[in-house]
């Protein structure tokens, strides 16, 4: 790792950003079946509704926040628009808090997104999405968060690092080292916090057929592994296609290519574990060619049941170091680095707590929790020479590692065998509604100012 240059910033230099939080969701009912109503009223267009919409079915809610200067802001909005999300709706519906879904009716049943003439393009896409993957893998849900560096730690580290280059050069050699080497050690995170272990029978038989138990209410599950919506039975694209990370021109002539070839509709049906974002999303490769990377989206992570929002901070704070890590990580220089990494992003997914399980490092076997634990090393390493003092996360992170007790998913994992897989979520997202319900009831009065803000936006009727 390259640390010089960094090291001569301070440390609240490298850790500015702007951080902003995307979260799918099913509205679900008191049995844990797929509600099939609308979109609700209360949230208005979801065209204009700039906090709350949906994503691809009426039943599947999307909340986005706006981005904020530090992960607090970011992740306190996002936890105060799901309170009033949670209460919003019906008192016999409440959000789905699992990344694959609850109990489903026959696919023509799932009613597709509903848009004005407005949105016609928006509807056209996805029922496209419907004939070509199936209308319940679109339902896989997750959570997405959205980061990128602040312009002056930016500016001020072209200075320092290559000010020979173009600033949007740079930049955007920034983010795409930061994409290379996500896609090489996203199995880390899918480890770390993955979360989806079962599904019910009225799901997908791809991922049923990767379970190894059954529960006696129609569901199956797998102790082996943390996150089978990141796994091969997941949402993914019918082909592999592994455009070029090396510049901006290379991957939209790649992109653009799969679109001509008939892989893709058009650009954002490329389904990655991480985005490079355009500053305009609606004519995506030609503002990355001309205006560069303006955020990158990390798109690993499930939805955690065992928290109201779906997400802990504590998570998104080590994804934000974790990411500063990837930046000054060197790179492997092996060929069929894409390859290697499919193949590791699914055998964590489905197997990482299994023993015997290799990972493939530059073609070579090595164990998950070897692996792993070096990358915690080297970032204690770098958290130490830059200055980045929080070594509380790192701790925990690697608890995880040497005790896979301590994931979310073998947590769920004992939940799951004595209650099963529908019942378990049921009363895990009715808790979570509940905890969002009593929060709404008692929050005191310096915070009232900001929630009547975000009311009077999400629900945005008026």
């Amino acid at each position: 790792m390259n640390l010089l240059n960094l090291s001569k910033m301070h440390p609240n230099e490298i850790l500015a950003g702007s951080f902003g939080i995307e979260w799918e969701s099913l509205r679900a009912k008191d049995e844990g079946k797929l509600s099939l109503t609308p979109h609700p009223k209360v949230f208005g267009d979801k065209l204009k509704n700039p906090l709350v919409t949906t994503d691809f079915s009426e039943s599947q809610i999307e909340i986005i926040t706006p981005t904020f200067d530090t992960i607090d802001e970011a992740f306190d909005t996002f936890s105060i628009i799901s309170d009033i999300v949670n209460h919003s709706l019906p008192e016999d519906e409440y959000l789905w808090f699992q990344s694959l879904p609850c109990i489903l009716p026959y696919g023509d049943e799932i009613p597709i997104a509903q848009y004005s003439k407005e949105g016609e393009s928006s509807q056209k896409y996805r029922e496209n999405l419907a004939k070509k993957y199936g209308v319940k893998k679109q339902l896989i849900s997750g959570v997405h968060f959205n980061f990128s560096f602040s312009e002056d730690f930016l500016k001020k580290y072209h200075a320092l690092e290559n000010p020979g280059l173009s600033f949007k050069e740079f930049k955007n050699n920034i983010y795409l080292k930061i994409t290379r080497n996500y896609l090489r050690y996203c199995w880390l995170i899918i480890y770390l916090t993955g979360c989806s272990i079962g599904s019910h029978e009225t799901f997908s038989t791809d991922c049923i057929h990767l379970m190894d138990a059954k529960d006696d209410f129609g569901s199956y599950y797998s102790t082996k592994g943390p996150s089978f919506r990141n796994s091969s039975c997941g949402y993914k694209n019918l082909k592999d296609l592994h455009p070029s990370y090396d510049s901006i021109n290379e991957f939209t002539n790649d992109v653009g290519s799969f679109i001509e070839n008939g892989d893709l509709s058009e650009a954002k049906e490329l389904y990655t574990q991480i985005r490079l974002k355009p500053k305009h999303p609606e004519d995506m490769l030609d503002s990355l060619k001309n205006d560069g990377i303006e955020y990158i989206e990390i798109r690993t992570l499930d939805i955690n049941p065992f928290y109201k929002c779906g997400l802990v901070k504590r998570d998104m704070m080590f994804l934000h170091l974790f990411l500063i890590y990837l930046l000054v990580k060197t790179e492997s220089d092996y060929s069929d680095w894409q390859k290697e990494a499919k193949i590791n992003e699914e055998r964590s997914a489905e197997c990482a707590y299994v023993e015997s399980m290799r990972l493939l490092r530059d073609g070579r076997q090595v164990t998950l929790k070897s692996w792993a634990a070096d990358i915690i090393n080297e970032m204690y390493g770098m958290c130490e020479v830059l200055g980045l003092d929080d070594y509380h996360t790192l701790n925990l992170m690697l608890n995880r590692i040497s005790n896979p007790d301590l994931t979310y998913g073998k947590r769920l994992l004992k939940l799951i065998e004595k209650n099963g897989y529908i019942n378990t979520h049921v009363e895990l997202s009715k808790n979570n509604k509940q905890t969002s319900l009593n929060i709404l009831k008692n929050i005191d009065s310096d915070e009232c100012d900001e929630l009547k803000k975000y009311y009077n936006i999400a629900l945005w009727q008026k």
